[in-house]
């Protein structure tokens, strides 16, 4: 079940930081009400996620993914293309995650 809370709060994550942007520095109240709530349900099933979940792998799991799927959509969004040494940095984040999650004895499958 830890996995798809985190599931969940990478998703919130993503929301609340692409909602983050809209806000315009919280002149916006929808994206800014969005923004907030979508933290505050990252964080709580960030939290459920390490009662099961090392906090290190959790944590290493729950940025890489939000940056990367920030980074990707943001780029949809808001033409925000990342340069090559960005791409790479971001397919190595990505590359990260999926060793940690495959190869990783101390990630419970």
């Amino acid at each position: 079940m830890g996995y798809w809370y985190l599931a969940i709060a990478i998703g919130a994550e993503v929301i609340a930081t692409l909602a983050l942007k809209a806000s315009n520095g919280f002149a916006n109240s929808i994206s800014s009400i969005i923004c907030v709530i979508g933290y505050a349900v990252s964080f709580y099933f960030l939290s459920l996620v390490l009662k099961t979940v090392s906090v290190g792998i959790a944590y290493a799991i729950w940025a890489g993914m939000g940056i990367f799927l920030i980074t990707s959509i943001s780029a949809v969004m808001y033409k925000q293309i990342p340069d090559l040494a960005a791409f790479i940095g971001m397919l190595l984040i990505l590359s990260g995650v999926v060793i940690i999650s495959v190869f990783s004895k101390t990630v419970s499958h």
